[in-house]
């Protein structure tokens, strides 16, 4: 740990000498800017200038990648990784101050043709001012009550069309199949076809009836994105009804508002990341996911999107991976703040064996929507086809073996293959 420092790594492309970029980068994001003022003195800067602590030159281009940049005189385009460095009291342990320090105005800079946040580095005091996780991992089991293995959910699909009756219909569907999880699509929310309060009383209603029938209490994850005020009164709506998760999209509601939200929160906290590839698509702009994430688990996210191999979008099977195990990382020695990494998109029986290979853990959440829903034989085949394949990962049988005994499983190889 970096005592009283904040330390952020990046990935820097520049047509000029890349340690002179990287000082710019430090002047921009501290006390400097384009021109010397007589208030920063040597003082000042000892007390609060951040400070270039390593650069590794890796690679030179023939162009850049982004538009916009400087060239000076056709110089040559340098890639470089380089780690900076803040003092602490710079800023305080201050997410959303934090925020504009490492990945404020650094992305516009004109010395760069591209520029990229890869990873920082905390001091204690962080973890000492955010709570991080209240449920992650061990609480999100003890309420689904899957004690082993990942916790296997869906997402209601249509995704928006269904009214609040069809939605708790099929969650009935759901539940009586041995789902763990449902969660709203992020575009269902609150529109006047299916209205959150409406849709929260209909479908715990159901879950209420399935738990006292059975003992197995379904969590779904109710989207409440919106307002402050709208929040905090549909969790309190959630809570009130007997459910156990509530869900934001991250990017929609902003920072400081997730912040609140996890800190007034009794229920889990299902963090959607939807409109991520805007801010990580290039591989030269933006953040890395392991940066990135950093700032939704200290501020309470308990579930993290990290998308899900061979997904139907364009992210690449080791982003995946690396994106799960860096929420499964420590942050802290004393803290960890873990989140539940939550696979999904294009999931179906096919992905267990690979995932649990790669991953080397079922701390997970493994979200199939057509991967259930689509399944022959409905719903609940699908649903036993995902348990039985995560069976056979767990267990080193290969799917193919493990089919030729469970129906469901073939079927869906079949389907899905």
């Amino acid at each position: 740990m970096m005592g009283e420092r904040i330390q952020a790594d990046y990935l820097i492309e520049t047509a000029f000498d890349p340690h002179m970029a990287a000082e710019v980068m430090a002047g921009e994001q501290s006390s400097g800017t384009f021109v010397k003022v007589p208030g920063e003195t040597p003082e000042l800067k000892a007390r609060s200038a951040a400070t270039v602590d390593d650069l590794t030159v890796l690679e030179t281009v023939d162009e850049p990648s982004l538009p916009g940049a400087r060239r000076p005189d056709d110089a040559p385009i340098r890639r470089a990784r380089v780690s900076l460095s803040w003092p602490l009291a710079n800023l305080g342990p201050s997410l959303p101050n934090l925020m504009t320090t490492v990945a404020g105005n650094l992305f516009e800079l004109g010395q760069f043709s591209g520029l990229r946040l890869l990873d920082m580095r905390l001091p204690d005091a962080f973890a000492e001012r955010y709570a991080g996780p209240r449920f992650g991992i061990d609480g999100t089991r003890r309420l689904t009550g899957v004690t082993d293995g990942p916790v296997i959910g869906t997402i209601i699909k249509p995704s928006v069309g269904f009214d609040a009756t069809q939605t708790a219909s099929l969650v009935k569907e759901l539940a009586e199949a041995g789902i763990d999880f449902i969660k709203d699509d992020e575009l269902q929310a609150d529109g006047p076809a299916c209205p959150f309060e409406d849709r929260v009383r209909a479908v715990m209603a159901i879950i209420n009836a399935h738990a006292d029938r059975t003992g197995k209490r379904v969590m779904f994850a109710f989207n409440l994105t919106g307002e402050m005020d709208e929040m905090k009164h549909r969790h309190d709506l959630v809570r009130d009804s007997g459910g156990t998760c509530v869900m934001a999209s991250l990017n929609s509601v902003g920072l400081t508002a997730f912040i609140e939200l996890a800190r007034m929160s009794e229920l889990p906290v299902h963090a959607h990341r939807n409109g991520w590839g805007a801010l990580s698509r290039h591989p030269q702009l933006g953040w890395s996911y392991v940066a990135w994430q950093k700032f939704w688990r200290l501020a309470g996210a308990d579930h993290m999107h990290v998308n899900g191999l061979d997904n139907k979008f364009c992210e690449p099977n080791d982003s995946v991976i690396e994106a799960a195990r860096t929420c499964l990382r420590p942050m802290f020695d004393d803290k960890p703040c873990l989140a539940m990494p939550v696979f999904s998109s294009g999931q179906s029986a096919i992905q267990p064996p690979e995932t649990y290979r790669q991953l080397g853990s079922a701390d997970l959440i493994y979200a199939a929507g057509g991967g259930i829903m689509g399944h022959p034989d409905g719903p609940a085949a699908g649903m036993e086809s995902l348990r039985q394949s995560w069976r056979a990962a767990m267990a080193g049988v290969p799917l193919a073996e493990h089919a030729a005994k469970h129906p469901s499983l073939a079927k869906a190889l079949e389907a899905y293959g």
